[in-house]
């Protein structure tokens, strides 16, 4: 019930910034031309978004033929963690990383590049599924997917209101910095909401991975390994759509400028000491 009292916020917040943008690019019935393309796009990131995700990172789906080991891994830890089993996806990436999407446990889906397959040891990409899929049974997914396509969403009807300029509500041309200033801060306001909904589910992530795994210190040697691999193996699709970064058990984007200041995850130093206090009990 929390989290979904969560995504209603969400979209309750996501919809009033649409609405703002609105009224600063037409006045009232700009207004309200967002709200309709608000609700639209609602309704659509509750069905389609994580299709959405995977399309965006080239994701392949497979099974226990075309991916024997790592299907059968995640089919292992989705009985372990009384989950239905979701459907399994490959990115072709250096980059090591990994996520789950999906509206619910029933419509889930995890992804793994195949960076990750070749870096981490067996124990190590058990730990990391186990990540993902204590984000499935948390119930996280919707959450992350829906905040990722409609920051994208933000910024796109951002940079109209740059282009554009802003009018008041009686048609008027309005101050022609307003335009830049909501092209400026919408998409701060979206990586706000990002960051305050991701960090806490990062730990409680690791947390119930660890305990799905029975292995906390093999999800730590995995974080500390991907997190030195993720420091000089750029992952181009998160480059390309760096709304998605927050859905990644590692941040794939620079740490530097804006990006830095909007970082979704919590430190890996601080999760990794958190899951070896775990293995030590």
């Amino acid at each position: 019930m929390f989290n979904l009292l969560k995504t209603a916020v969400l979209m309750a917040a996501i919809t009033a910034l649409f609405m703002a943008i609105g009224a600063m690019i037409g006045g009232q019935a700009g207004m309200m031309i967002a709200l309709v393309v608000a609700i639209g796009m609602n309704f659509f990131s509750y069905w389609f978004s994580a299709d959405m995700v995977l399309k965006m990172y080239n994701a392949r789906e497979v099974d226990e033929r075309s991916a024997p080991q790592f299907y059968a891994t995640v089919r292992e830890l989705a009985q372990r963690a009384q989950l239905p089993m979701p459907k399994v996806y490959l990115i072709q990436e250096d980059a090591p990383n990994a996520f789950a999407t999906g509206r619910n446990p029933e419509h889930a889906a995890v992804a793994a590049t195949t960076g990750i397959l070749r870096a981490l040891s067996p124990a190590e990409l058990g730990g990391v599924m186990a990540h993902e899929l204590a984000h499935v049974r948390h119930r996280d997914i919707l959450i992350s997917t829906i905040s990722a396509t409609m920051a994208g969403a933000i910024s796109m009807l951002a940079n109209f209101a740059m282009f554009f300029g802003g009018r008041d509500s009686e048609g008027r041309p309005a101050n022609p910095l307003a335009g830049l200033l909501v092209a400026l801060l919408a998409p701060m306001a979206a990586g706000l909401i990002q960051m305050a909904i991701s960090r806490a589910r990062e730990f409680e992530a690791d947390r119930g991975g660890a305990e799905i795994s029975g292995d906390p210190q093999a999800l730590a040697s995995a974080l500390a390994k991907i997190h030195r691999y993720a420091q000089g193996i750029p992952m181009a699709a998160a480059e390309r759509h760096p709304e998605t970064a927050q859905m990644m058990i590692m941040n794939p984007l620079s740490g530097g400028g804006l990006r830095g200041l909007f970082s979704t995850h919590p430190s890996t130093e601080e999760r990794i000491a958190r899951l070896m206090a775990m293995a030590r009990r």
